[in-house]
């Protein structure tokens, strides 16, 4: 695809890129792709695979208590437990709020941890990593972001999300689906919006603006993006999912550049005639 020579002219020192179908079929790569990035918040969806993993095998339930008083699995998973961003504080009742949150996707995978008796990082590696052959993939910390991966390993994860394999797919149906429905809150990076929608760990783009997919992207469009300059989304009206990765902070050259990026992907995609 033509269009994913766009990340040449990034003010990036590495990028990479790729978009596969929904049916697997791998559209076009463009970059070092194999080579490891930082996947700062991209690690939240390979974290949400995994608890819901865990909730199929029965280790855990979506609406059992986890987090603060109030909360469930499925708040942390939307960010609605009322945690903090980075903190281990409550701010607000569960439910009541769209509050992003790194904590909370901690205490998700410490209550995972404890319920299945296996260290997060490798009920991760076993649960998601391993059986998609994504060796070059790692979780060394934090379930909100110390995930370190590459372009060719997302294109399996994102390929898995469009057709699942390790999981039913009414389940990511569900994931993909808002969580609290009417919500506000602040996507990061892009202020205040109203409402907020989330899944089960994937953002939903629904009539979000300013976003950093395209303005072209359909508002079923899902997916994350991440402080390092990283982002995957899932586009199920163009059947095809993209990734891009790169080796600098987010901020205003991502926000500037991500947008007619996806609108030229989501184009070429609509010349090929899907």
């Amino acid at each position: 695809m033509q269009s994913l020579a766009m990340i040449e002219n990034w003010p990036v020192p590495t990028a990479a890129a790729a978009v596969v179908t929904s049916d697997g079929t791998l559209l076009g790569t463009h970059g070092p792709t194999a080579h490891r990035f930082p996947l700062a918040s991209v690690t939240k969806p390979l974290a949400a695979y995994a608890a819901l993993v865990a909730y199929e095998e029965g280790a855990v339930e979506l609406d059992e208590p986890a987090g603060p008083e109030g909360s469930t699995v499925r708040h942390l998973l939307a960010h609605t437990s009322g945690l903090a961003f980075d903190e281990h504080r409550v701010t607000a009742p569960a439910g009541t709020r769209r509050l992003y949150s790194n904590a909370g996707f901690e205490v998700l995978g410490d209550h995972i941890a404890k319920a299945t008796e296996i260290p997060f990082p490798e009920y991760v590696r076993q649960a998601v990593l391993e059986p998609l052959g994504m060796t070059s993939t790692a979780l060394g910390g934090s379930p909100a972001k110390d995930g370190v991966s590459t372009v060719d390993d997302l294109v399996r994860f994102a390929a898995e999300v469009q057709a699942p394999r390790l999981l039913d797919p009414r389940t990511v149906l569900e994931a993909q689906t808002v969580v609290h429905p009417g919500l506000k809150g602040v996507l990061p990076g892009y202020g205040h919006q109203n409402p907020n929608d989330w899944g089960l760990g994937f953002e939903i783009r629904d009539s979000k603006s300013p976003h950093w997919t395209g303005l072209s992207s359909s508002p079923a469009t899902f997916g994350h993006f991440g402080q390092s300059g990283t982002f995957l989304w899932i586009d199920p009206t163009a059947g095809a999912a993209c990734v891009a990765l790169t080796d600098r902070a987010f901020g205003p050259w991502a926000a500037e550049v991500w947008t007619p990026f996806t609108d030229a992907v989501l184009a070429e995609l609509g010349t090929s005639g899907r």
